[in-house]
């Protein structure tokens, strides 16, 4: 886990390019290489959790949203952003991705992998509208007491960014009961590996998206990740998605 060290008081809380600026990306980047995720704590205060909340409930903010039951996907609902995204997501985007770029480049050298990223979010962006993938896919989740979401991979065309954020806005034990983040890796030839990933409200996962590398006895081999939430047992939990690359 890597804790979020807030910079000197000038009294006014930190910005959020100050919390992502005093994250030590050296740290994380060995934890993804081991787990293929890292919490960040306390990326988002309570205030800039409950503001993005209340998000939830204007509608003039989404361009879609989704049932997961009619879809098999599980249960409990999300909605993506419309374009443009409110401040708070874009600037988390624009913020993290660059940090994360080095991360996604090495990981697809040890691949084998020709792709490589741009330094800046922007220009990314820009790849995949020439690619036909304009959609904003930042988004809201909630779920209710009963909901989950069923082991994913969010891909949405060709252009993937290999690494993802979700975040959570609600608090355990007090909002909601259950509703871990889960993850699971599958080794070849071996069986499935599962993480529950603790987070408190504020807190920040990032995870690969589909697949990364891991160092074997004879080089690197890949491995698949999905992701899911298990079941809600009380209360009510809403979380962030942020993913860097558009859809189709």
């Amino acid at each position: 886990m890597v804790t979020l060290t807030a910079p000197a008081s000038t009294g006014s809380p930190p910005s959020i390019a100050d919390r992502v600026g005093t994250i030590e990306w050296a740290h994380l980047a060995r934890e993804l290489d081991a787990q293929g995720s890292a919490v960040l704590a306390g990326l988002l205060s309570p205030d800039e959790c409950e503001t993005l909340i209340a998000l939830y409930f204007r509608e003039e903010l989404f361009r879609s949203r989704v049932v997961m039951e009619r879809h098999g996907f599980g249960r409990g609902e999300y909605k993506y952003f419309a374009y443009p995204l409110p401040a708070i997501v874009a600037d988390l985007r624009a913020l993290l991705y660059p940090q994360l770029v080095p991360i996604a480049n090495r990981w697809n050298r040890d691949l084998g992998l020709d792709i490589r990223y741009p330094a800046r979010h922007v220009a990314f962006l820009d790849r995949c509208h020439r690619a036909g993938q304009t959609k904003p896919t930042p988004l809201l989740l909630r779920y209710e007491a009963g909901d989950y979401n069923c082991l994913h991979q969010d891909l949405y065309g060709e252009q993937v960014f290999p690494l993802q954020a979700t975040i959570l806005l609600s608090e355990p034990g007090r909002d909601f009961e259950g509703g871990e983040f889960v993850l699971t890796e599958q080794r070849p030839r071996r069986q499935s590996r599962p993480e529950v990933v603790p987070l408190r409200q504020g807190d920040g996962v990032l995870f690969a998206v589909h697949t990364r590398p891991v160092q074997g006895t004879r080089g690197f081999y890949r491995v698949t990740l999905r992701h899911g939430v298990s079941r809600v047992r009380s209360g009510r939990r809403y979380t962030l998605g942020i993913i860097f690359h558009d859809a189709q």
